[in-house]
């Protein structure tokens, strides 16, 4: 007889996922999850170990989403940084040119 997951399951592995969003909610997120997989671990046992494999995975993903997101953050700014620089030194050239 094989066992359905209910929708009880679902809403809180939806739970879950939404945790997992932020990696500073991670740990929140580990906990919840570890209840539902010992919840579907009793009923079906291979299900909740191919679930913890796709759980894993998400974790790592949102902590590289999380990185390259920083890293976008920090290259916006030093591109910033280098423009107003850039028109500075401009400035500054034109400025220049026109003493002489």
């Amino acid at each position: 007889m094989t066992q359905t997951v209910t929708l009880d399951d679902m809403a809180q592995l939806q739970t879950c996922l939404s945790l997992a969003q932020e990696v500073s909610q991670h740990s929140q997120a580990s906990i919840a999850f570890k209840q539902l997989q010992q919840q579907l671990g009793t009923d079906t046992p291979r299900v909740a170990e191919l679930l913890e494999v796709l759980w894993r995975e998400v974790l790592a993903a949102r902590r590289s989403a999380e990185f390259w997101q920083q890293v976008s953050n920090v290259e916006k700014e030093i591109s910033e940084r280098m423009a107003a620089s850039h028109l500075q030194l401009q400035r500054n050239y034109l400025r220049l040119m026109q003493e002489q």
